[in-house]
């Protein structure tokens, strides 16, 4: 491993163990090994060399899941339940990654190149070969449906690691998809068994009713 690639690695391990805006340049040398000279050799600034490490750890984060999609779930939202909690229960495994990924957005108001790069960090998650393939995206869809898919399963993602950051109680996966049940006026498993139960006992019902009419003439 080359000078830069230490520095990289002492880099992000700082902002793990101390966050982004707690990191100095004799944090990053006493991690990786090198001199403060380096620093500036092989990136410029000490504020370089952490945009860089935020960079690689932002796109380091959608290859942290290895879901196992169900195949077998003939209601696609209890496919879609199962996937999500293996992905929100992943999350206290990559706790200080996620950190890192908030700790990114707010660095890049004030960083341009930043910003441009967070950005095609982003798209590239939400693109076909990304988030879709890897949260199972039927294959059939075309190429603008697969995009729509990564979008929304982006904003999903962000949107529960921001919260689970904050308090883990905040996330519920079955809530979500409640919520999506409701939405697309598809009745919960719950309901669907009260229906199923409802339209059982109706014949009965029916013959009751007959014969107690039948006693009652």
């Amino acid at each position: 491993m080359g000078q830069r690639e230490q520095l990289l690695e002492g880099a992000k391990r700082c902002i793990v163990e101390r966050g982004y805006a707690h990191t100095t340049a004799r944090h990053i040398t006493a991690a990786s090994g090198a001199n403060l000279a380096s620093i500036g050799y092989h990136f410029g600034s000490k504020e370089a060399l952490l945009r860089e490490a935020l960079i690689d750890m932002v796109q380091d984060w959608t290859d942290l899941w290895q879901v196992m999609v169900p195949t077998d779930a003939t209601d696609p939202l209890v496919g879609f339940e199962e996937t999500w909690q293996q992905i929100v229960d992943s999350f206290k495994d990559n706790r200080p990654l996620l950190a890192a990924n908030f700790e990114a957005l707010t660095a890049a108001e004030h960083a341009p190149d930043l910003r441009e790069r967070l950005g095609e960090a982003l798209a590239s998650a939400a693109a076909p070969e990304g988030l879709p393939k890897l949260l199972g995206a039927d294959e059939s869809l075309d190429e603008k449906s697969t995009r729509a898919v990564g979008r929304l399963y982006l904003t999903l993602l962000q949107g529960l690691m921001a919260q689970w950051l904050i308090n883990p109680e905040l996330v519920s996966v079955s809530d979500l998809t409640e919520g999506l049940r409701v939405l697309l006026g598809r009745p919960s498993a719950d309901r669907r068994e009260d229906d199923q139960g409802e339209e059982d006992s109706r014949p009965a019902r029916e013959a009751l009713g007959t014969a107690s009419s039948a006693n009652n003439s």
